[in-house]
């Protein structure tokens, strides 16, 4: 839907289209670096820092209905691996194509006489305002479908150990022997025994012995 508020062509994401004028097959194409926008990835996840360098590469084509715009975003993404919790850095390239329709046209691009009549014409479409589009909507959708839900640092990261939180790929061959349970009561009991119990204790098996034997 078309927000009410004016673009604002200072905007590094706000392009300017007036050269294109509406002329069918019109082409421009520009690259932009910019600073990324604050939360654009995965909240929590993954995603590229507010203020990081971004590279744009755009085709703007007019056509009957709009302006076409096709692109690719380049960046670096940082985030967290999910098994280990090692910081992780992705290089992104998000693809995009979006249609931005001029806000007096149909979709085979007739003039209609009041905008907006039918009720599903501007319900998910991105407009021409001034002559200026607005990309942000369009990057941030491309990057959180370029991204990686679940982030990793290595394919093959082995995580962290379940018992004592240690980064496996730091070693290899960590591990904790096994005890029984069946036998864990009675180490503790062992352990908390005094010299004297338990010398007590192994005479009384000694004389159990004894009268096992007679």
């Amino acid at each position: 839907m078309a927000s009410n508020a004016r673009l604002d062509h200072r905007n590094p994401l706000v392009i300017d289209t007036h050269e294109l004028g509406r002329r069918p097959g019109a082409l421009k194409r520009l690259t932009r670096e910019i600073d990324a926008p604050r939360d654009l990835g995965i909240p929590g996840v993954i995603g590229v820092p507010e203020g990081a360098p971004m590279e744009l590469e755009l085709r703007l084509e007019s056509v009957m209905e709009g302006v076409l715009v096709t692109g690719t975003a380049r960046a670096v993404a940082e985030g967290e691996c999910v098994r280990c919790l090692e910081p992780v850095e992705l290089e992104l390239e998000a693809d995009f194509q979006e249609m931005f329709s001029y806000p007096d046209a149909d979709d085979r691009g007739r003039v209609i006489a009041e905008p907006g009549d039918d009720a599903e014409d501007d319900e998910d479409r991105l407009h021409v305002e001034d002559g200026l589009i607005d990309l942000e909507p369009v990057l941030r959708d491309a990057v959180v479908l370029a991204l990686p839900m679940q982030p990793v640092c290595q394919d093959d990261c082995p995580g962290l150990c379940s018992e004592c939180g240690a980064r496996l790929a730091d070693d290899p061959d960590h591990h904790h022997d096994a005890v029984d349970i069946r036998w864990a009561a009675l180490q503790g009991l062992a352990g908390s025994m005094t010299d004297g119990e338990k010398d007590e204790m192994s005479g009384a098996e000694a004389g159990v012995d004894e009268k096992q034997e007679k």
